[in-house]
């Protein structure tokens, strides 16, 4: 609960004796650059394979010829858009951006940088942590509609190369009982996973304490803090918007 709280009274610093709008914005556009194109390689390369993988385990599985080929379409479409692509994707984000960002902080913080800007009268959780969160918030949900194509896509290339199903079958599967929800779903859950990720590594990071060997600790606190985070809120989310 102590750590609980100290991370909400963090949250709500993160507001206080705020810089100018010309100053955010840069910082914003900066951290969204390295944010989203660090993360696009790695986030279309695990969305494909898995989008292929789903799609040849689910033709597998189908053992009953009165279970049309189209199926496979449905099923990669409704797996990939509820939990692959955000969820997925997000647990990748973990350990590819919330790593950087707490070790990134957790070494400003042993190496003072974080002291000299608070001595200069900055608040240093606003000017560091608030554009990080920001650019998250933008760039992370645009990662998971690439994740969301490219897993498609690879089923797609799956099934239609190897003879499982033709292209029209799965085409067809895709639009299928197409529910317009699920995709706000995906959506929403995006932003939170998002959020998440980023305010959790920024304060392991933050708050630092020691040397090298702890910036080290606090970048694997960081991920690990925030996949249980994503799990979790994905099931409550699960459990509020589809029950």
């Amino acid at each position: 609960m102590k750590t609980l709280g100290k991370y909400f009274i963090f949250l709500g610093s993160l507001f206080n004796n705020r810089e100018s709008f010309k100053t955010y914005f840069n910082l914003v556009l900066d951290e969204s650059v390295s944010i989203g194109t660090s993360s696009v390689f790695i986030v279309a390369i695990v969305s494909t394979f898995i989008g292929a993988v789903t799609a040849v385990q689910t033709a597998f599985n189908i053992v009953s010829p009165l279970i049309e080929n189209y199926i496979i379409g449905n099923i990669v479409r409704d797996m990939t858009i509820l939990e692959l692509a955000p969820t997925i994707t997000a647990i990748v984000f973990a350990g590819k951006v919330g790593s950087s960002i707490a070790s990134g902080l957790g070494t400003m913080r042993i190496t003072e940088q974080i002291d000299a800007l608070e001595v200069m009268g900055i608040n240093s959780a606003s000017y560091l942590v608030l554009p990080k969160i920001i650019a998250s918030l933008i760039m992370y949900p645009l990662l998971v509609i690439l994740a969301a194509f490219l897993s498609i896509y690879g089923g797609y290339l799956a099934t239609t190369l190897s003879g499982i199903a033709t292209p029209e079958d799965y085409v067809y599967g895709l639009r299928f009982a197409f529910n317009e929800f699920t995709v706000t779903f995906m959506m929403i859950k995006s932003f939170v996973f998002a959020f998440l990720v980023s305010s959790i590594s920024a304060y392991k990071g933050f708050f630092t304490t020691g040397g090298a060997l702890e910036v080290g600790q606090s970048s694997t606190k960081a991920v690990t803090s925030s996949v249980i985070a994503i799990l979790l809120a994905d099931y409550f989310l699960a459990q509020l918007l589809l029950s």
